[in-house]
C-alpha cells in the first residue's frame, strides 16, 4: 500500500488498506473494517466509495489502523478537513499546507511541473524545439512564439523542460526530446491544468480577431441533450483526442506549433426536472 503521501484523499488510502486485507484474507469484510473504526459495516462501505466522511470520533482509530503518527497523522487530519470543505478556493488552501508536508524531494519536483502548466508559453516552447528539431535559439524561439515572449522567459522554459526531462542536452546549441511525464497527480495537477486551460482559452478568443481564418478553425455548437446524450458525447471526445495524437504523431516534420481547446459545458439546466 501507498503512503499517506501519495493521496489527495484519505478514503482512498482505507479503500486501498480494505482491499489490501481482502486479498490476503478472503473474510475480511466491511463489518471487519467497520469494527476497527468503530463504524457499522454500511458506514464504513460509504467511506470506502467516498459517499461519506469519516466521523470525527472514528478519525484516532483510522489513524491507529494506518500506523499514521507526527507528519504523516497532520496530513491525513489535513486530507479529512479538505474533503469536509464545500469552498473550492478554501479547499486548494488546505491542500496546499497538505502538499507542503510531502517530501523535500518530492515537493521539488512537483514545484517544477507545477511551473511547467504555470506559464502557457512553457508547453508552446516545448512542441516549438520539435518544430525546430531541437536546435536552440533563444532568441529566435521568443519571438517566434505569438504572442512573443522575452528571452529571460524563453530561457527559462527551457531550463525547466530540462529538468523536467522533456528535452536532454546533446551539445550547446543541440537537444533531444523525450518522451517525459508528468508525475504529480490530485488537486494540486488539477488546479494547475485549470489555471492553463483558462490562459489557452483566451488565446481562443484573440485569435479571432488576430489569426487569419485561413490559419485557424473556430467552431461552436449550442445543442439540447440529455444525461445519455451528454455521456455519449462525452466519450466521442475522448475517442477523438485519441485519434488526433495518432495523427499528429504521424506528422514526420512538423512546421507549426497548434494549439486545440475542447470544451463541452452546460449553459442552462431545467429547474423544474432537477427539483423533482
Amino acid at each position: 500500500m501507498a503512503e499517506i503521501f501519495d493521496y489527495d484523499d484519505y478514503r482512498d488510502m482505507i479503500k486501498d488498506y480494505y482491499q489490501e486485507h481482502k486479498k490476503k484474507n478472503s473474510l475480511y469484510s466491511f463489518n471487519t473494517l467497520g469494527k476497527m473504526l468503530g463504524l457499522d459495516a454500511s458506514h464504513a462501505y460509504y467511506i470506502v466509495q467516498k459517499k461519506r466522511n469519516l466521523p470525527v470520533h472514528a478519525v484516532p482509530a483510522a489513524k491507529k489502523m494506518l500506523g499514521l503518527e507526527g507528519r504523516a497523522a497532520m496530513y491525513f487530519d489535513l486530507l479529512l478537513v479538505a474533503s469536509r470543505t464545500k469552498s473550492e478556493k478554501k479547499k486548494a488552501e488546505i491542500m496546499q499546507k497538505a502538499f507542503q508536508l510531502r517530501d523535500v524531494k518530492r515537493h521539488m519536483l512537483e514545484d517544477t511541473e507545477i511551473k511547467y502548466l504555470s506559464e502557457w508559453w512553457t508547453v508552446v516552447v516545448r512542441a516549438l524545439v520539435e518544430v525546430k528539431h531541437g536546435n536552440i535559439d533563444v532568441a529566435e524561439i521568443a519571438s517566434s512564439l505569438i504572442p512573443p515572449i522575452t528571452e529571460e522567459q524563453a530561457q527559462a522554459s527551457l531550463d525547466i523542460l530540462k529538468s523536467l526531462g522533456f528535452i536532454k542536452p546533446l551539445n550547446d546549441n543541440l537537444v533531444k526530446i523525450s518522451d517525459s511525464h508528468i508525475t504529480i497527480q490530485g488537486a494540486e495537477k488539477a488546479e494547475a491544468i485549470r489555471s492553463f486551460q483558462a490562459k489557452v482559452m483566451q488565446f481562443a478568443i484573440r485569435s479571432l480577431s488576430e489569426i487569419p481564418p485561413s490559419d485557424r478553425d473556430v467552431s461552436t455548437i449550442t445543442m439540447a441533450v440529455d444525461a445519455k446524450g451528454f455521456n455519449d458525447i462525452r466519450n466521442m471526445i475522448r475517442e477523438f483526442r485519441k485519434e488526433l495524437q495518432i495523427r499528429v504523431d504521424k506528422c514526420s516534420v512538423p512546421d507549426r506549433v497548434m494549439q486545440l481547446n475542447l470544451a463541452l459545458f452546460p449553459v442552462a439546466q431545467n429547474n423544474k426536472r432537477k427539483s423533482k
